[in-house]
């Protein structure tokens, strides 16, 4: 990783750290890491967190269990990457990876280890699976304080409607009302509105070039996203663009 950071120029030696989804094999992580980096122009160094995912819609308990394992392994490569000469972090973390990411987080909070080099800049949940009741208990958990906390969401999240109706009716976090999660203290980035995303309704993040776009400004300068200059150049950044942003 360093010799990769080095070729970069200071500014931008940052790493994306990359967790992906249920029902993903590495082939698929890998193609859809590859794409945005692309797609974004990510300046920096991309890191995938290749978690066990059964890769099978009806495997949904499997890949819970397995993101559950796997929460481990987030520590160690975070000792990994505070030996690196990355000038910052970003953690972005897709569908039921974001559940695995929070409950990493939390664990770090509760041994004190959590962002001790003081370089982690965004953590970006896109599409979250987690169940809303329980990322209420994991934010006041982790109770970070962190400044760039966004969570993308869609109201018509189709992948999403299933995963409610098999945890018994309660709401998930990427498909829940924007002002609801901004009340949490995260940003909320609702997508609801973006119908032309070519990955479908769980995947915008990806497969929508305005929300690209809009991803790859705020990754290659962590000031776009800044929450105290929010109000004037997020408007500027999204003039003409049906997203809505939601801010305590």
């Amino acid at each position: 990783m360093n010799a990769e950071l080095a070729k970069r120029k200071p500014g931008e030696r940052d790493i994306l750290f990359f967790v992906h989804g249920y029902n993903n094999t590495t082939s698929d992580a890998l193609l859809r890491l590859g794409q945005f980096v692309e797609d974004t122009n990510f300046e920096g160094v991309a890191v995938l967190y290749d978690w066990a995912s059964a890769a099978q819609l009806s495997r949904y308990v499997y890949d819970l269990n397995s993101a559950l394992i796997a929460r481990s392994g987030v520590a160690d490569i975070g000792n990994i990457l505070a030996r690196t000469n990355a000038e910052g972090y970003d953690v972005f973390a897709h569908s039921m990876g974001g559940f695995l990411i929070m409950e990493a987080l939390r664990d770090q909070a509760a041994r004190g280890t959590f962002n001790t080099s003081g370089r982690l800049q965004n953590i970006i949940l896109a599409s979250p699976d987690i169940d809303l009741d329980l990322f209420t208990v994991q934010l006041e958990e982790i109770d970070t304080k962190l400044e760039n906390f966004f969570v993308l969401l869609s109201e018509d999240d189709s992948a999403l409607r299933t995963s409610r109706r098999i945890a018994g009716g309660v709401p998930r976090v990427g498909a829940a009302n924007a002002t609801d999660l901004a009340e949490l203290g995260v940003v909320a980035i609702d997508l609801t509105a973006i119908d032309d995303s070519s990955s479908g309704s769980h995947s915008k993040f990806a497969g929508s070039p305005e929300v690209v776009q809009l991803l790859g400004r705020g990754l290659n300068n962590a000031g776009t996203f800044s929450r105290h200059a929010r109000a004037t150049q997020l408007d500027e950044l999204l003039a003409g663009v049906p997203i809505r942003i939601e801010v305590q």
